[in-house]
């Protein structure tokens, strides 16, 4: 009982993050779980999506009832991410725990560089009407589901610095979009990783109850803040995160 109380508070504490950045929480939980309870990258991965799939379908839910999302641009992201999650995942199945490690290091290193560079780069006013359509958000939505399903964090944290960026979404407009992009991928995956074996249901399903009670304060909050605050904390989270997971190597 104690461990399941355990387990609830630090889901609430993830659900929370993962509201207010629009990732489900998975990208802090996969560090986390390695840390914490000497879980390997895969089965870390694998338990973070327990909580990331229902985590995500009610932040696109509050997302989609604060600002409505855009059905034919989500239907392109959603879609084209799906197969690709589900490839990314298969493959991430069979490789090395230590490499798989290693490359989600390189992978959050690579986005927190990404994001601090677009702090300091000048872009045009974001705008609620996106720059680009279809193809290129089935382009977005293939290459971020392959990064999803290959590392576990349903692809929205590869999706919404580029669609603020490429896109010129605004961040809560992009963010809900990225959660509608994560919404069928990590399902896919979380069934990919299962059938392998890849999952602690024990530790998963005591998280995802903390971060469903506690995710739409994320969401709430995130609306509540100004842009540049919103992006620039999610360039911390995502320096945190990397160096979370290097004292792991």
């Amino acid at each position: 009982m104690i461990e399941w109380l355990m387990y609830m508070a630090l889901g609430a504490a993830l659900g929370t993050m993962g509201g207010l950045f629009g990732i489900g929480g998975g990208l802090v939980a996969i560090p986390a779980l390695g840390l914490l309870f000497g879980l390997d990258q895969q089965l870390a991965q694998g338990t973070a999506l327990v909580m990331v799939v229902p985590n995500v379908l009610l932040a696109l839910w509050r997302y989609h009832q604060r600002n409505r999302i855009d059905l034919r641009h989500a239907l392109a992201l959603s879609l084209c991410s799906f197969l690709f999650a589900w490839l990314g995942s298969i493959w991430a199945v069979g490789i090395d725990a230590q490499s798989m490690r290693l490359g989600f290091v390189v992978f959050l290193v690579a986005l927190a560089i990404w994001n601090v560079a677009r702090m300091f780069l000048k872009a045009a006013p974001a705008s609620a009407e996106l720059r680009h359509g279809w193809p290129w958000l089935g382009l977005l939505g293939s290459v971020a589901g392959t990064m999803g399903g290959l590392f576990g964090v349903g692809g929205a944290v590869v999706a919404t610095p580029i669609l603020t960026s490429v896109f010129g979404a605004t961040q809560v407009v992009a963010q809900g979009l990225s959660l509608a992009l994560a919404a069928p991928s990590t399902m896919v995956t979380l069934l990919t990783y299962g059938l392998h074996h890849s999952v602690d249901w024990a530790v998963g399903i005591p998280l995802a109850v903390g971060g469903l009670l506690s995710i739409s304060w994320g969401v709430k909050l995130a609306h509540a803040l100004p842009e540049k605050a919103l992006r620039a904390m999610f360039c911390v989270f995502l320096v945190a995160c990397a160096l979370m997971l290097g004292f792991e190597l």
